[in-house]
């Protein structure tokens, strides 16, 4: 019996009394019953707070219950930041970079206008209906199919830096003025060239698009107009050595539809020592998204402006960071199926607490690149608590849409105000 009772002791020990060898019981019930969760006595933990079960909770798994809740955003920083956190007299220049954060909202793009129902003109079957001439058209949900109204049709193009001012921001940082600021507005311009035979095929496209004409008619009418001789030909007024360039160049191009590697302007050049025209132009082709850099020096003087600078740095990288969970759901391991986009910001030079009478306005960024040096004095350098003696912290923005020629009709000759985008 003493042995059992020893050997069996070992083993109920081992499993947390999950067995009772021993004869002596097991406490087994009660173990699984807390380590499945359902005991419904809340635990104290070190903070004073409870867990457990929770009458207040904001979870309801209730049957029926199919209401879906936004995830609750976390913000491990505060909502107000800025440094230095006390500036002296030396210190205080007037002067200093405003950064405000948003949730990104995507761009609307789309046709609106005024609706209206759609009438049926004859007699018919559609949708699986029967109508007669007149009767206003239903969907297969039995209501009136709306359109929209002729004349009344308009583009929404709504981007993202149109949307987010109507957003609240999530939070904000103020920091000192950067050393380096600039900015640096651009837009592409390309060569581009069009030759006479290419001009002439374009003013054709454009005659059957505008004017209805049959292609075969109008495909005629281009080759009687290039070989008929005499003054009711195309060319009828051109001296003969043009024509017999443009007689070449069109061979050519015979040839190479053959199978043939014949450059137009090598047909010219020796049949008349000629060569086409490539009406060479400088075009727009592009608009361009600005970028900003900025660097920003951290000298912590003591433990809150340590703190500060802390959190300065969580705040802006958590913003840059990809969503892996989505709005009313949270995702375990690498994410779902789709990753919601990074916040972005707003910023503004700041000129004794309001915009700056003469630097540069933004349209909303991205940030697109952070980087932080802890060892900006050179040498690897902390205080007592750990805490780097100088940092420097470079971040990257880049306007989330181009600037456009309209965006400086909301200045004026004397409105005090600075000098635009």
């Amino acid at each position: 019996m003493g042995f059992k009772r020893v050997i069996g002791g070992s083993i109920d020990a081992l499993t947390f009394d999950l067995t009772d060898f021993d004869g002596r019981g097991s406490s087994g019930a009660g173990f699984l019953k807390r380590f499945a969760g359902s005991d419904d006595s809340p635990t104290t933990t070190d903070d004073g707070s409870s867990s457990g079960n929770d009458s207040n909770s904001n979870t309801d798994n209730s049957p029926g219950n199919n209401k879906r809740t936004a995830r609750q955003r976390v913000f491990p920083h505060p909502k107000v930041m800025g440094y230095p956190l006390s500036r002296g007299q030396k210190e205080r220049t007037g002067d200093s970079l405003l950064i405000k954060c948003f949730e990104y909202v995507p761009s609307q793009i789309g046709i609106t206008g005024e609706r209206g129902v759609v009438q049926v003109n004859n007699d018919g079957r559609l949708l699986g209906q029967d109508y007669g001439k007149g009767d206003l058209a239903n969907g297969k949900d039995g209501k009136a199919i709306l359109t929209l109204m002729p004349g009344t049709a308009k583009l929404k193009n709504k981007g993202a830096s149109d949307r987010v001012k109507k957003e609240k921001h999530l939070y904000y940082i103020e920091l000192p003025i950067p050393q380096d600021v600039n900015d640096a507005n651009t837009v592409t311009w390309g060569d581009d060239n069009m030759n006479i035979f290419q001009l002439a095929g374009l003013q054709a496209a454009n005659t059957l698009i505008k004017d209805g004409v049959n292609f075969q008619d109008m495909n005629q009418k281009l080759i009687q107009g290039f070989f008929n001789q005499g003054e009711d030909g195309l060319f009828g007024g051109i001296d003969e050595s043009t024509q017999n360039a443009v007689r070449a160049a069109i061979g050519g191009k015979a040839i190479n539809a053959l199978g043939g590697q014949i450059n137009t302007n090598s047909a010219i050049g020796r049949a008349e020592g000629m060569i086409l025209n490539s009406n060479l132009e400088l075009l727009f082709s592009a608009v361009n998204l600005r970028t900003f850099p900025f660097s920003i020096n951290f000298s912590p003087r003591n433990p809150a402006e340590t703190r500060m600078v802390k959190h300065i740095i969580r705040a802006l990288k958590m913003s840059m960071a990809a969503k892996k969970s989505g709005k009313f759901a949270e995702a375990e391991g690498q994410g779902g199926v789709f990753l919601r986009s990074p916040d972005i910001f707003t910023l503004k030079y700041l000129h004794n607490g309001v915009q700056h009478p003469f630097l540069n306005n933004f349209k909303p960024v991205a940030l697109t690149g952070m980087n932080v040096n802890y060892t900006n004095s050179g040498t690897y350098t902390t205080y007592g608590d750990g805490t780097p003696v100088s940092i420097r912290m470079n971040l990257t923005f880049k306007e989330l849409n181009p600037i456009y020629h309209e965006d400086y009709e909301e200045f004026g000759e004397n409105d005090g105000l600075g000098v635009g985008f």
